[in-house]
């Protein structure tokens, strides 16, 4: 008993906290948003330090590689492996959500209702996909480079400073210390944060279902249910298949003995972003080389989102149910995969 507490302590605290969290929810109700400062003030810390945090992973995990080979060997098996798995996301949220109907409509009703425009409605001026992504992948001023908006931006920005620090060899060896004692600091401040986690969180939770619960219950019970089926089913058994293609049975226990206390922070929090100081070392912990847990999880906080991949599939299949769209071809199901890919990967953080 003593070596369950040991090692699972902070899960259980938090696990509790979030617990109380939602009962506090049921039972003030729309009262609970008193709660909300409290919640907000972790949410705020954490996102003020994801900035300098991936920064400083992504330059001085890339400056400390001395075969430039490997750092394009990790980022390349990054991309190919996040391509895959997103792939996979789609079709499954496709095949969960194909075969129901997740809205009743009329379309004459819709039309009255105003749901239903007419194009002229279409705002031609709107960017393309090239400008969008050239958006979220640059700025035009450094001070953008500050704004959790622009992670993606950071994280190239990161890669350059990295590999400029490899190209300038031992002049550069001073700004590298630097880097790293920083990086060392802000570790420390992730600690004394998460001191405050299980308040934050439990008051988020207390928010969350006291101010929506109600909401989602009576108005998207079908398809929230739905989808909370598939992603706990594709997150249990999608996931440990990964564990196991990349270390056997005890890639599985190890994954599952660190990745619980990410998890109840992704639920409550739903930032992907906000997750990567504890993805970082979980990663460590399982066994993970330093240097690619540093660089794979930043790029993958923005890339590799399959619950979000998923869910983006729920919106579009609810649409396709609302306006009685036919996508029974080929070409509609690959329409639903490029859209949910494409709009879910210039999602920021």
């Amino acid at each position: 008993m003593q070596k369950i507490w040991k090692n699972y302590k902070q899960t259980i605290i938090l696990l509790v906290a979030i617990i109380i969290g939602a009962i506090t929810g049921c039972i003030m109700k729309e009262k609970a948003v008193v709660l909300k400062p409290f919640g907000d003030i972790y949410i705020n810390l954490m996102f003020v330090i994801i900035i300098p945090l991936v920064f400083l992973t992504i330059s001085t995990s890339i400056s400390k590689m001395k075969q430039p080979k490997r750092l394009g060997k990790i980022i390349g098996t990054t991309i190919l492996v996040i391509i895959i798995t997103s792939i996979i996301a789609v079709l499954v949220g496709i095949v969960s959500t194909y075969f129901i109907k997740l809205v009743e409509t009329d379309k004459i009703e819709l039309i009255k209702s105003g749901l239903l425009v007419e194009n002229e409605s279409i705002n031609e001026s709107e960017k393309t996909i090239l400008d969008r992504t050239v958006e979220a992948i640059t700025v035009s001023d450094f001070s953008g480079l500050f704004s959790k908006q622009n992670l993606l931006a950071i994280m190239i920005f990161s890669i350059l400073i990295g590999i400029a620090m490899n190209m300038t060899g031992d002049k550069a060896k001073p700004f590298e210390r630097v880097l790293i004692s920083a990086n060392e600091v802000i570790m420390n401040v992730l600690k004394i944060i998460t001191y405050y986690a299980p308040i934050g969180l439990g008051c988020y939770f207390a928010v969350l279902v006291g101010t929506f619960g109600k909401s989602i219950a009576l108005g998207y019970v079908k398809t929230f249910g739905i989808y909370l089926i598939v992603s706990i089913i594709f997150y249990v058994v999608v996931y440990s298949i990964y564990a196991f293609i990349s270390g056997g049975k005890i890639g599985v226990v190890n994954f599952w003995k660190n990745i619980i206390d990410i998890t109840v922070t992704a639920i409550a929090t739903c930032s992907s972003a906000a997750c990567i100081p504890g993805n970082v070392e979980a990663s460590k912990k399982m066994g993970v080389k330093e240097d690619i847990a540093e660089t794979v999880i930043p790029i993958g906080t923005s890339f590799h989102k399959d619950g979000s991949i998923i869910g983006t599939v729920f919106k579009i299949m609810f649409l396709v149910c609302l306006f009685g769209t036919n996508i029974s071809s080929v070409g509609g199901i690959l329409q639903i995969l490029l859209v949910a890919l494409i709009a879910t990967l210039l999602v920021s953080a």
